[in-house]
């Protein structure tokens, strides 16, 4: 497949890469490093990279304005479903290429590339690159890491393999990656986030079933100097509690007219009660965007639900 996908790019001379709405390190490191390895190796090529950005992530680099292009090929990373791609003109794309690290949910209509037991878009890439004769430098093999060590969550998370460790080894060895300012740029964070935080771990509320959920108003991040993104993007920080099954945080997001949900878990599988709510992602990451506070309360409930069932099975296996 990885071949096909070469194939693909060397014929078109307009490339679009898009990726999911709600920008994520893994994303926008997977858009920017695969816009400058077809760029390095076909550099009359057009290549954009597109969607809202976040200045949270400006350290990674600047996306292209949207516009609207004919016979483009389009490449969409990190996104398992349609309505997720953070692309306007994606329906008039010519050939579409998906290459993707979440379970499958809908079919593209065009080359898929899907690797659900990858840590990350940026480890396929990785393997993408070395497969192909699509070219890197340092700045490519930095980026990849930015979204793999992110979307791993530090090597924590059991998609972290045998692979994605060999993967990460040759590139140490072939590029200059200094470790510890990319560490830096993902995890330096200001004072008013950490303060946010201490709110969040004094307020949250925490179901008989285990389930931890907190829900951030505007005023709450207003009154924090914060945004609804950072809010969000704190749900790993929650990760060890030894009472807690699943975490959610829910954020009112003013700018973008919607509330925004973060969720993770150490056991229930979350992901189809994200997709019921215009959401989804993996099996214990997952994350939805709602038209209401009320919304929100319901798909709490429901996991809320979720979580009960699935430890009544346990006790029941367990017997």
């Amino acid at each position: 497949m990885f071949k096909k996908i070469f194939k693909e790019i060397k014929k078109y001379n307009t490339i679009v890469i898009a990726r999911h709405i709600g920008v994520d390190p893994d994303a926008l490191a997977s858009q920017l490093a695969l816009k400058e390895s077809i760029k390095l190796t076909f550099p009359k090529k057009n290549v954009y990279a597109v969607g809202n950005g976040s200045s949270k992530f400006s350290y990674m680099g600047k996306l292209d304005k949207q516009e609207d292009f004919n016979n483009f090929l389009l490449i969409v990373l990190d996104t398992p479903d349609k309505k997720r791609i953070d692309y306007h003109n994606y329906k008039n794309a010519t050939q579409i290429i998906k290459i993707d690290h979440h379970p499958f949910i809908e079919d593209f209509n065009g080359l898929e590339y899907i690797d659900d037991k990858a840590s990350s878009t940026c480890e396929i890439l990785m393997e993408l690159i070395l497969k192909t004769k699509l070219k890197c430098n340092d700045n490519i093999a930095k980026l990849l890491y930015y979204g793999l060590v992110s979307d791993s969550n530090r090597f924590l998370f059991d998609s972290s393999t045998s692979k994605t460790f060999n993967l990460v080894s040759i590139y140490l060895n072939n590029y200059n990656i200094k470790l510890s300012n990319i560490y830096t740029d993902l995890y330096l964070r200001p004072l008013k986030e950490v303060r946010l935080q201490g709110y969040i771990s004094l307020n949250m509320k925490v179901t008989d079933n285990g389930v931890a959920y907190i829900i951030l108003t505007n005023d709450i991040i207003t009154k924090f100097k914060a945004d609804s993104a950072s809010a969000g993007n704190m749900i790993n920080n929650f990760n060890f509690i030894d009472e807690i099954l699943v975490w959610i945080i829910v954020t009112e997001d003013l700018k973008n007219n919607n509330i925004r949900v973060n969720i993770r878990s150490r056991g229930p599988e979350i992901n189809k009660i994200a997709e019921k709510y215009n959401g989804g992602g993996h099996t214990l990451a997952s994350g939805a965007r709602l038209s209401s506070i009320k919304e929100a309360e319901n798909l709490i409930s429901d996991i809320d639900y979720l979580t009960e069932k699935y430890i009544r099975r346990y006790e029941h296996e367990n017997k």
